[in-house]
C-alpha cells in the first residue's frame, strides 16, 4: 500500500512586541552582557506583556501560517490543530481547542503536546501521522510559549535564556512523493530517568500547588544547565544521524541544519558532530532567545524571510527538551512565503 506523502505548505510566526535586551536584565540581575553572550549567544529576547497568554500568540502565528498556505481561516481550512507548549493558558483544559475556535476552524480535533523544547517536532510527527492514516487532509501545527510567565524573576540562569513567541506550519496531504516540501524522515526519543533536569516541581499531581504543600519557588521553571548541555548535544546529534541514515543522506547533502535554539555552543557542537559546516546552521537565538516549542518554527520563518531557505533545499531539524525528549525531522523546503 502506498504511503500518503505529507508536505509543509505554509509557515507563520509571531513575536510579542516587547523586546528585552541583555542590558535591561543586567539592571536587576547580577550578570553582564558579556557573561550572557559568551555562554549563550543571546543578546535579546521578546516577552509577552501583562494579560497576554500563550493562546494569544498561537492564534496570531496560526492565522499567519494559514495565510502563507493560501487558506482562509474557516471550517474548511484544516482538519486538525496540534499545539506544542510548556506554558498552556490553563492546566485544564488544553489550549489548542480554544485556539482552533478563535481561528474559526470549526469543530476540528485539537490537542496540546507537552514535550518542552522538542514539542514542535513531536507535534509535526503526530500531525503527519494523522494525515498518513487518512484522518486529516490538512493540519495546523503550532509551537507557542510564554516562558516569561514561569521564570523566577531573581534567577539569572533562566531569565537570560528564555523568550516568548509562536511559530506555526500547515501540513497537507501531498499528491505525489517527488515534490518539494515533503517530510521525509523522523526520529523521536525520550528518557524519563532525566525528568528532574528540566522541570517545574509544583503544580501537578506529584506536588500540588495548594497552601502549605508547595514552596513558592517550586512554581518556577528550573534547569540543570551542565547536564542538559551534554545531553542535548549527544541526543540531538544521535537523532539527527539516525534520520540521515534513514534517508541515505551524507552531511554535505544537508543544506541547512535547523536546531532548537537553546544555546549557540550546543548548535555548533551538534553541527560539528554531524560534520555539517557551522555556517549552514540556522541561528536566530541572538535576537529571540530560547523559545522552547516555538524555537524551530521561528528559526524556519527567519531563514525563509531572509532568503536562506529556497525551494528544494534539504533541511534537517533537531531538538532536545525536558522529559527528557528529543527528535529530528528531515524535509525538502517548499516554494512558500513565510508570513
Amino acid at each position: 500500500m502506498h504511503k500518503q506523502a505529507v508536505a509543509l505548505v505554509g509557515l507563520g510566526s509571531y513575536l510579542p512586541p516587547q523586546r528585552i535586551t541583555n542590558e535591561a536584565l543586567c539592571e536587576r540581575l547580577d550578570t553582564t552582557d558579556e557573561w550572557i553572550t559568551s555562554r549563550t549567544g543571546i543578546r535579546s529576547r521578546h516577552w509577552a506583556g501583562p494579560g497576554v497568554a500563550t493562546g494569544d500568540l498561537a492564534v496570531e502565528a496560526g492565522h499567519r501560517a494559514l495565510k502563507s498556505a493560501g487558506l482562509a481561516a474557516g471550517p474548511d481550512a484544516v482538519d486538525l490543530v496540534v499545539l506544542a507548549t510548556t506554558t498552556p493558558d490553563h492546566p485544564c483544559p488544553a489550549t489548542a481547542p480554544d485556539v482552533a475556535s478563535r481561528l474559526g476552524l470549526g469543530p476540528v480535533p485539537a490537542y496540546d503536546i507537552a514535550a518542552v523544547c522538542s514539542g514542535f517536532l513531536y507535534a509535526l510527527a503526530a500531525a503527519s501521522a494523522h494525515i498518513t492514516a487518512g484522518l486529516a487532509r490538512r493540519a495546523l501545527v503550532i509551537g507557542a510559549e510564554t516562558y516569561s510567565t514561569i521564570l523566577d524573576p531573581a534567577d539569572r540562569t533562566t531569565n537570560v535564556i528564555f523568550g516568548d513567541g509562536a511559530g506555526a506550519v500547515v501540513l497537507s496531504a501531498a499528491p505525489g512523493d517527488d515534490e518539494d516540501g515533503l517530510l521525509l524522515g523522523m526520529d523521536l526519543g525520550s528518557d524519563g530517568a532525566g525528568r528532574d533536569l528540566i522541570t517545574i516541581p509544583a503544580g501537578g499531581s506529584r506536588q500540588r500547588a495548594t497552601p502549605g504543600t508547595a514552596v513558592d519557588d517550586d512554581r518556577y521553571f528550573t534547569m540543570h544547565g551542565k547536564q542538559v548541555f551534554t545531553q542535548a548535544v549527544n541526543r540531538m546529534t544521535e537523532s539527527s544521524q539516525t534520520v540521515l541514515d534513514q534517508l541515505g543522506w551524507e552531511a554535505d547533502q544537508v543544506d541547512w541544519l535547523v536546531g532548537h535554539q537553546a544555546n549557540v555552543r550546543i548548535l555548533n557542537a551538534v553541527a560539528r558532530g554531524l560534520g555539517i559546516p557551522p555556517e549552514r546552521a540556522v541561528i536566530n537565538l541572538d535576537r529571540v532567545g530560547n523559545t522552547s516549542a516555538a524555537s524551530i518554527p521561528l528559526a524556519l520563518a527567519d531563514a525563509a524571510s531572509n532568503g536562506s531557505l529556497v525551494s528544494g533545499a534539504r533541511v534537517l531539524l533537531t531538538a532536545f527538551g525536558g522529559g527528557l525528549t528529543w527528535g529530528a525531522v528531515a524535509l525538502t523546503w517548499p516554494d512558500i512565503t513565510a508570513v
